[in-house]
């Protein structure tokens, strides 16, 4: 409900400009991510660099068929020089971030502690159940943040599921939670050089 609220007032209501709507997006997602995450009984140093190998290679296989998606949308990139360099820092670097640990990392640690004192980690179906429901949840935040902007109040916001479903399963199966946040970045940034006027991974869009 938050990420609903957040999408909901600061698009559908005041309609902020992307560069402004950025500010209170990740001033207000960042202090929830910061409350949640900090001194989190399973988030450690530990927990961040798991299985970094595996994490990187997931990475670069879900990269790839999402800058390809990227790619086939319409461009419309106008930027150059430092502005385009500014754009990637801001739109990609800081949106993709924050965007990965809040759609893809939050929801499936807060699975993970629902079951972290649970037999059904010790077994594959378990395991599986587990990382299902992670899913799931990944999904629903995903999904309610979304409906949020107006322009995903359609059959749109699918492509937006079917896109992060990709993301978060790269944290779920190579157990890396930074995998799905250097995804998602790396999606942001191949949509600001295709444009973010036309690519659907930069809302909000006006037209």
């Amino acid at each position: 409900m938050i990420g609903f609220g957040m999408s909901a007032i600061f698009s559908g209501w005041l309609k902020l400009s992307r560069r402004i709507f950025l500010i209170p997006y990740i001033a207000a997602s960042g202090l929830v991510l910061f409350l949640f995450l900090n001194n989190n009984p399973i988030v450690s140093n530990e927990f961040w660099f798991h299985n970094w190998d595996w994490g990187l290679a997931a990475s670069i296989i879900a990269g790839a068929f999402l800058i390809k998606n990227v790619l086939s949308q319409p461009y419309s990139r106008t930027e150059k020089g430092m502005s385009l360099y500014l754009d990637l820092v801001w739109f990609g670097l800081a949106y993709g971030i924050i965007d990965g640990l809040f759609l893809n990392v939050l929801p499936v640690v807060a699975v993970l502690n629902i079951f972290s004192d649970s037999n059904l980690s010790g077994n594959i179906p378990g395991q599986i159940l587990i990382g299902f429901l992670a899913l799931m949840a990944s999904l629903i935040v995903t999904l309610f943040y979304h409906l949020g902007y107006p322009e995903f109040r359609n059959k749109s916001v699918i492509l937006v599921l079917l896109g992060n479903t990709i993301i978060t399963l790269t944290f779920i199966i190579s157990g890396n939670p930074l995998s799905a946040v250097l995804t998602h970045t790396v999606m942001h940034m191949a949509a600001v050089f295709r444009g973010p006027e036309t690519t659907i991974q930069l809302p909000p869009h006006y037209q």
